[in-house]
This record gives C-alpha cells, structure tokens and sequence, in this order.
C-alpha cells in the first residue's frame, strides 16, 4: 500500500516512483514542499484588485453623507439639464472636462480648459464641468460644480450622447489628474475616495455610449498608454506624456500643469488648425522641460483617418483672434521633481 508521504511524492515524481519498493528511493529533502499550501486570501484579493486596476477601474470610496449627497445629485441634474440639443446641419460640439484629484491645480485647469474649448468651438451651453477640490469655482447663480468621480463622467457621457447627434457632431473630452504607468487615470477626493480609470475602461465608456466623433485630451502622467486603446477611425486623442513618461508641473498650487498651459492655455487660444497647436504646445514643454534639466515627457497624438473630417468643420469655428493665457504660468518658478510612478493607495505591490 502507498504511504501518504509516498502519495504526496507522486505529484513530483511520477508514477515510476509510487510503484518502487519502499526502500529503492529515498525521499529527497524538499518532499514536505509537495504537500498542501494554505492559500493566502490577502494576497489574492491584492492581485484581482491589480488585475481590475489594469483592466477597469478600483474605486474605493466613504459614502457621502446624506446633505452632500444631495448637493452632489442637485449639482449633476443642473449640469446635466443645461446642455442644449444638437443643432441640425452644424457639427456641434459637447465639451465634458473633469478634474479627477482633488489637488487644486486640477481643479482650476478643468475650469479653465472648458473655457478655452467652448470659446475655441463654438460650444456654449454644450459644456460640463466636474472637478474635485475647490479649485474649479462655479459662477453665483450655480455654484456647486460636480465631483469629477467616475460616476458623474459615465452619466455625463450617456446623456451627451442623448441630445447630441451620435453620427454628425464632436465630444471634446478633457481629463486632468495624476497618472500612473499601470494603472491609468487617478481618481481622488481627498481622504474620502480614491481609485483609478484604466485604458480599458475609458474606452469602454466610450464605445458604450455610442458616440462616433472623439476629441480626447489626457493631462497626466504616463497618459500615453490611453492612446492604443482609445484608438479608432474616428478618435483624435492627445496626451501630456508617452507611456512611459512622467509629465510636471502638477503642484497644488500651481494654476496650469506644462501640458495644460502649453496646449489649452496658450496653443489651442491661436487661430490655428489643431496639429498645429499641438506642435506648438509641444515644441513649448520640450522648452519648459530642457530649461528645468528634466527628462522629456514626450506628449502624444494620434488621429484617426476618418477624424481629419470633422476636425476641418470644428477648426472652423475657431475665433480669428488669438485669446489671452488666464492665470499663473506653469513655467517661471522652479519645477517639482517629477511625479513619482506609485500604485493606487488600495493596491501594493506584488
């Protein structure tokens, strides 16, 4: 009869050991690693939250309270109801900028960077804006701008696509937050919640939704592994680094980050084609960064084929008259180190 130690032994050593007299094989010293290995549920809820983080999204949150709960529901039901309808026969375009971190840097980027896309397509009363933090300050008859969390932008996403044409008109998305390399877009509110949006997921958002025409603007770190998943016929998206690459100028106090001051606040103000903003904003970082003595962030674009279409008709609502840059330079005082790449705050290391 096989022993239970010579049992366990045949998970290693195969059948021909099972069957050897009982003396003709020693056990070797590393038998008792054969046997039963209690699972390690902590670690195994550590890796299906990377691997969920990598291909969605992990968000972990405290639930509003019952009074901001209903400011924050009051706050996306007035965004939402503002939008006009589409216009028929004009390529409209709807503009939803979010400020995912609560810093306020983002928060005042997001607000002014609606501005500038409104004013540069023609998109007032087309535009929502939800930001963590006070850095985006609404106006006095509605003050409370929606939290920018990954709920308010999937409710604005599905109700673009309601009053907008799906076929004809634009969504100019604009997302400003932190980044990491892995895991996507971060998501935080102060100690309250804190999570992530992967490629995967945000392009999800956008196929679900069914809009066709995509402006997608990324300022954050490593915001360059949006651009294989996001790509489409019909999809220009622009970011503020490679995959690889950190992106600067993201302190608290700062008004602009370099992408967001190089591109929004000062290219995309010119009366000129959006390619050619984009070479400007990034001929302007590539400045700003050899200047700091930091490694190049290495902004991305990336246009569909079909998308040179529609961006003719938007390029052509862009005022003759170049604008004037808003608020406080992200280049002039001396630069933070760059951001370190470090996992969601719900995620360890492997």
């Amino acid at each position: 009869m096989t022993s239970p130690m010579r049992f366990r032994l045949c998970l290693g050593l195969g059948l021909f050991a099972c069957l050897a007299p009982p003396l003709s094989l020693p056990v070797p010293a590393t038998a008792q690693t054969y046997g039963y290995q209690p699972a390690n549920p902590r670690a195994a809820q550590e890796r299906r939250e990377r691997e969920a983080a990598q291909k969605g999204s992990v968000i972990v949150a405290e639930p509003y309270g019952p009074s901001e709960s209903l400011r924050q529901a009051r706050a996306m039901t007035s965004a939402l109801g503002r939008l006009k309808p589409e216009r028929k026969g004009v390529v409209d375009v709807y503009v939803v900028a979010v400020g995912m971190d609560s810093d306020g840097v983002f928060g005042r980027e997001t607000a002014e960077a609606a501005r500038v896309l409104g004013s540069r397509y023609d998109a007032e009363g087309r535009v929502i804006v939800m930001a963590n933090g006070k850095g985006a300050n609404g106006t006095a008859s509605d003050p409370v701008v929606p939290d920018g969390n990954p709920d308010h932008l999937a409710q604005a996403l599905g109700h673009v696509a309601e009053v907008m044409n799906k076929q004809e008109d634009v969504l100019a998305l604009f997302i400003t937050t932190h980044g990491h390399w892995n895991t996507g877009l971060n998501y935080r509110d102060g100690e309250r919640a804190g999570g992530n949006i992967a490629p995967a997921r945000l392009a999800a958002l956008l196929n679900e939704a069914g809009i066709k025409n995509r402006l997608v603007i990324l300022s954050a770190c490593f915001s360059g592994i949006f651009v294989p998943a996001l790509q489409n016929e019909s999809t220009i998206t622009l970011t503020a680094a490679s995959a690889e690459k950190p992106s600067f100028g993201c302190r608290a106090e700062n008004d602009w980050t370099f992408f967001g001051d190089a591109l929004m606040n000062q290219a995309l103000r010119q009366p000129v084609p959006l390619p050619d903003a984009f070479a400007q904003a990034r001929s302007l970082i590539t400045k700003w960064e050899v200047a700091s003595r930091l490694d190049p962030s290495s902004p991305q674009i990336d246009l569909g084929p079909q998308a040179i279409a529609w961006m003719d008709k938007i390029d052509a609502k862009v005022p003759k008259v170049a604008g004037q840059p808003k608020g406080m330079p992200a280049f002039g005082a001396p630069p933070p180190p760059p951001e370190k790449a470090k996992p969601a705050p719900f995620l360890t290391k492997p």
